[in-house]
């Protein structure tokens, strides 16, 4: 058996090797005249590189790129273009959202007659008893009132209506939907979920967390051709904003097999790491010991809980009640002695393990039971994730890094949701809501991504939230909760370095640098110089993933 230090000076070795080796080889495309953001801490900028093949060969000015280049070296004038490590996604609901990307756009609904008219177009299209789903509806937007299947039955006489809330814990169906669904006044709520009933018992069309999963029976399950085909879509739709890899953060083996599929077919354009469902830890140990890891295009060996629902739809676990709701604390998606159990099992297999933690109970809880996992299982590598560590209590955060707990955090959404979230958290919890500042602070390693469909697929957008903290509509110019800012370095990292970090792939991603796999993005803003209002106007130039492009052109 090797340990893991014998393992980590092999792959010191063979990194060292290839840079050798790269640095030998005449390059096969030379880049000149960039501004070129490394990510490394002694060489942070660059106006040059090469590549040899799938690597980056070398990095600085243009004269030292240029003495490596021979005849048959392609040279490629960037005129200035800004070139970073390629973005990585560190949370996403990638088939949902690629399948969503044909589906009806509820998000920007300002009425709710506009909610209701987007309704009747799409069911208008589909064909009688199609299902009509995706939507990502926000009820703030015109006001605050939820929606109830009244409001979209007529419209939809023959075609069942799933659709659901932006962050993906409620969904709104017709009534023949509940029907299809056989969700009924004397349907039970299941344990983790919520039923919403009017004054006379009845379903109002609204199901949250758990009660979601009453739909499965009723939904015809897509054939593999389509969701293969959906993940195409999806990633020609990631690599237009430049992002070069996702972590695919689902409770289902859904996508896992079509990854899969298409790596087998060699039909993947981008990165994914592959994280299944907690509850299935012994499946995927046992994948893990008959196939290993996969490779850098897709890989597996991750497990995702949840402790709780969100902050939107009220189920997110606090210590104190909602302001807005004082006999509410939120709701346990796995009750806690069940999750402690499958973490203390899946850590002792050697898996890697995150769960989504929303509420400052719900963190607390998972903090905890990392914490007993680390003291029971012994000490090594384990990269614990919470996903969001939305809402904390300030004794908890310096307790990411003691334990070095990565804190896999998506930014869009604090200006997404800041908008309201002093209706339900009161005054005082929004000092540790979102708090991005006081994790890095306490030297917390700290990744970002989009929990795409919830929020764009868009690192630009991402950056802006994190540094500007302004909320969509406009209230907050100064920044909404503005002591959580952090600088545009900070979030770039957070997007590359940290994320390659939290998927075991530090040495080979992350960083332009020799011996690296040449994953970039080029834009034609810089954002390390431009003003911070700029940064969400930039325009993704071209992507490059193993060192082939992927979008856009390099032909600036």
């Amino acid at each position: 058996m090797i340990n893991r230090r014998e393992m980590l000076a092999g792959m010191g070795a063979m990194l060292a090797s290839r840079r050798l080796l790269a640095a030998e080889r005449p390059l096969d495309v030379a880049y000149m005249n960039a501004k070129v953001w490394t990510g490394q801490r002694d060489v942070p900028l660059a106006n040059a590189f090469g590549l040899s093949g799938n690597r980056v060969a070398v990095v600085g000015d243009n004269e030292r790129v240029r003495k490596l280049t021979s005849r048959g070296t392609r040279i490629v004038d960037l005129k200035g273009a800004f070139v970073m490590p390629g973005f990585m996604d560190n949370h996403t609901h990638f088939l949902r959202a690629s399948f969503g990307l044909s589906s009806p756009e509820l998000r920007t609904a300002k009425t709710k007659q506009e909610f209701v008219d987007r309704i009747a177009r799409s069911a208008k299209a589909l064909r009688p008893g199609q299902w009509l789903q995706g939507g990502n509806w926000d009820e703030q937007m015109w006001g605050g009132e939820l929606p109830s299947r009244q409001w979209i039955d007529a419209v939809t006489p023959n075609t069942p209506v799933a659709v659901v809330r932006l962050d993906q814990h409620v969904a709104l169906l017709n009534s023949l939907a509940l029907q299809l669904a056989r969700i009924d006044r004397n349907t039970p709520d299941p344990e983790g979920g919520l039923i919403v009933r009017d004054e006379k018992g009845e379903p109002t069309g609204l199901i949250k967390d758990k009660a979601k999963d009453l739909l499965k029976a009723a939904i015809p399950t897509p054939s593999d051709a389509d969701i293969d085909a959906a993940i195409g879509v999806g990633s020609a739709h990631a690599l237009s904003k430049g992002v070069t890899q996702v972590h695919v953060t689902e409770l289902d083996w859904v996508t896992h097999e079509s990854l899969r599929r298409l790596r087998k077919a060699n039909k993947i354009g981008m990165r994914f790491y592959s994280f299944v469902p907690l509850e299935d830890w012994r499946k995927l140990d046992a994948l893990v010991e008959a196939e290993g890891r996969g490779d850098d295009w897709v890989r597996w060996g991750a497990l995702k809980g949840l402790v709780d629902g969100s902050l939107g739809s009220r189920t997110a676990m606090f210590h104190e009640p909602y302001a807005d709701d004082p006999s509410n604390h939120g709701i346990y998606r796995t009750p806690p002695e069940k999750l402690r159990e499958l973490i203390l099992g899946a850590d002792a297999a050697g898996l890697h393990i995150t769960v989504h933690a929303i509420g400052d109970e719900g963190n607390d809880q998972v903090l905890g039971m990392f914490e007993e996992a680390i003291a029971k299982n012994g000490a090594r590598d384990r990269r614990f994730r919470i996903e969001h560590a939305q809402h904390l209590l300030a004794s908890d955060v310096p307790r990411f890094a003691k334990m070095n707990i990565i804190a896999s955090m998506q930014p869009y959404h604090a200006i997404d949701d800041g908008r309201w979230a002093i209706k339900p958290l009161g005054p005082e919890r929004l000092h540790t809501a979102w708090a991005v500042r006081s994790l890095l602070d306490a030297k917390a390693k700290v990744t970002f991504g989009s929990d795409w469909p919830v929020a764009p697929i868009d690192p630009l957008l991402g950056i802006g939230a994190a540094v500007l903290r302004q909320t969509i509509d406009g209230a907050n110019p100064s920044g909404w909760v503005p002591e959580q800012k952090i600088t545009v370095q900070e979030a770039l990292t957070a997007y590359t370095t940290t994320n390659a970090y939290a998927g075991y792939q530090e040495d080979r991603l992350g960083l332009i640098a020799p011996g690296y796999l040449a994953d970039l993005t080029i834009l034609d803003t810089d954002l390390t110089s431009c003003a911070p209002e700029q940064i969400t106007r930039a325009k993704v130039l071209s992507t490059l993933v193993d060192g082939r492009l992927r979008f856009g052109t390099d032909k600036t």
